[in-house]
């Protein structure tokens, strides 16, 4: 408990709820704004040419003098993902384990900052005062090592966010939660419990690690080829465990990927990884090597694996192609509008006749707790109130039922949107109102000018293709001087369309001279004109509707 009397306590997600990735938690407390990771989320389908989505950060943007601390959670681009876009916008200090810090800042090189960082490395032993709370530690079981859950305590007791977790009882050294210290926050008091639902839908237990060692090591001593496997450049569980199979077998390990090259040289040089001595080689020195004795990790740019693997299909991958020999593991859950892509990956590996092993077969194991997890988190902490966090609603839903399930009160969770107020005033917990949030959409250097409008045009684009019109005029004599130049991308083959170019180049024609023949004219007529004939002659010539644009140009 803190001395002090906290009057206004409110809980913010601008991300993280109703989707996958994407965090951003507010935690505010009086005065104070509490920032709990910021993350990213890899763009869905119909998002074209955008490369990244983060939270709209607007509300944080209007109350930066009061944001007084970003607390990360672990080192996942979903968690961390964002951070350099905040720090541009918001200046606070950076709180969190070494190695979240040390990943955190490789974003803040990409896109550094006008303003110094501080940044403040912490352990489940940390202690943080602030005006109206002191902050916390403990540590989780997560994918990646020195994962942390966070812990606000305050008058009415302690806001504990879980961060990504699950139990796992073969977890060891950096990896292994800090149970007791869960359970003596649950018998102290926990005021609100923010929990991670990704895996909510699933029941019983999330399957060990330890389960997943054998089924490598069966792969690795079965193998006759190379062993490519496939990975998020930040599951640094997964790459110990092919670092220790290759060992035991006696085979060499290679990177490819420039980001997993990075994100594994930060874990080496801090000492989270184990490496016995002549395990590594680079890859250019994979030839040098039987295929019996080699293993690739494999992951692509920002750390998606697929984007790597089709390369090497393709044979555009500089270093590697998959040979009908190879082994191709697949360790990763494709996020949120990846699956199609990633059975096509499969499909073109199959072709190619390398053998395909994935999560249907005990490859992959989940880095969230499932339902028993999720209730034993519940059970641990007995919070007074709960927010289901990281997940999409459906997997919200399904974490607000577990909860119910272990004896919590409908009225006692609460399922909130991005933006949604949860806010805690006068002894009473209620959804009070909303703040601005979505998306912004990043494509290249471009941060949200990328909006409705230009992913609409890019779709049109993509599905009924472009028809460009231009015609240059003689002013003074009134007449086309030159054109109607038809120009066609994406829509019908001009070659085999003769006739359709020269109809719509007579229609155009027939446009245009109605128009210089007057005395005075209007340009944004003339154009809007030639698009609805154009539009209504190509709908019914080809039942499809290109995007028109006329560019009329005059001396």
């Amino acid at each position: 408990m803190v001395k002090v009397k906290n009057e206004l306590i409110r809980i913010i997600p601008l991300g993280g709820v109703g989707e996958i990735g994407k965090a951003m938690y507010v935690v505010e407390i009086d005065e104070e704004i509490f920032v709990v990771d910021s993350g990213l989320m890899f763009p869905e389908n119909e998002m074209l040419g955008i490369d990244i989505v983060i939270p709209d950060i607007t509300y944080l943007e209007e109350n930066k003098d009061r944001v007084k601390g970003i607390f990360l959670t672990h080192g996942h681009e979903d968690a961390i993902g964002s951070i350099s876009y905040l720090l541009q916008k918001v200046q606070a200090p950076v709180y969190g384990s070494k190695l979240t810090i040390a990943l955190a800042k490789t974003h803040l090189k990409a896109l550094p900052t006008k303003h110094a960082v501080k940044y403040f490395e912490v352990t489940n032993k940390s202690r943080m005062n602030f005006q109206s709370t002191h902050v916390t530690f403990f540590h989780t079981t997560h994918s990646i090592p020195d994962s942390l859950g966070i812990i606000f305590h305050t008058s009415e007791g302690a806001i504990v966010h879980t961060g990504e977790f699950k139990f796992d009882q073969s977890a060891k050294g950096k990896y292994r939660p800090d149970i007791a210290k869960i359970a003596g926050l649950g018998e102290e008091g926990v005021f609100i419990l923010l929990s991670d639902s990704t895996e909510a839908e699933r029941p019983g237990y999330t399957t060990s690690e330890a389960v997943i060692e054998n089924q490598l090591s069966e792969t690795f001593h079965a193998a006759r080829g190379r062993i490519l496997v496939a990975l998020y450049a930040s599951n640094f569980i997964r790459i110990q465990q092919v670092l220790d199979k290759a060992a035991e077998t006696g085979k060499k390990v290679a990177i490819a990927g420039k980001t997993l090259e990075n994100t594994f040289q930060i874990g080496l040089d801090l000492g989270y990884f184990t490496v016995q001595e002549d395990t590594l080689i680079s890859i250019k020195e994979i030839a040098k090597h039987e295929d019996e004795n080699v293993v690739v990790i494999v992951s692509g740019n920002q750390g998606e694996p697929l984007e790597a693997l089709e390369k090497m299909i393709r044979k555009h991958h500089k270093d590697i192609k998959i040979k009908d020999t190879d082994t191709v593991l697949i360790t990763f859950t494709p996020s949120p509008g990846m699956e199609v892509g990633m059975y096509q990956t499969m499909n073109q590996i199959a072709k190619v006749g390398a053998k395909v092993l994935t999560s249907s077969k005990n490859v992959h194991v989940s880095g969230h707790g499932s339902q028993e997890d999720l209730k034993m988190m519940l059970n641990l902490t007995k919070p007074k109130y709960f927010i289901p966090i990281q997940g999409e609603y459906r997997m919200l839903m399904a974490h607000s039922k577990v909860a119910q399930d272990v004896g919590m009160a409908k009225s006692e969770i609460f399922i909130a949107d991005k933006g949604d107020i949860v806010e805690y005033k006068n002894g009473k917990m209620r959804m009070s109102g909303r703040v601005q949030a979505g998306n912004v959409l990043i494509d290249g250097i471009g941060v949200g000018d990328v909006g409705n409008i230009v992913l609409r045009d890019r779709k049109l684009l993509s599905q009924d293709g472009i028809f460009i019109v231009v015609v240059t005029l003689n002013r003074a004599q009134k007449k086309i001087a030159s054109g109607p130049e038809i120009l066609s991308r994406g829509f019908v083959y001009v070659r085999e369309s003769e006739e359709l170019m020269e109809e719509s180049a007579q229609l155009v024609r027939t446009i245009v001279e109605k128009y210089v023949n007057k005395e005075t004219f209007e340009w944004t007529n003339i154009k809007q004109e030639i698009r609805d004939t154009l539009n209504s002659y190509l709908f019914q010539q080809t039942k499809r509707r290109p995007m028109i644009i006329p560019i009329i140009m005059e001396y």
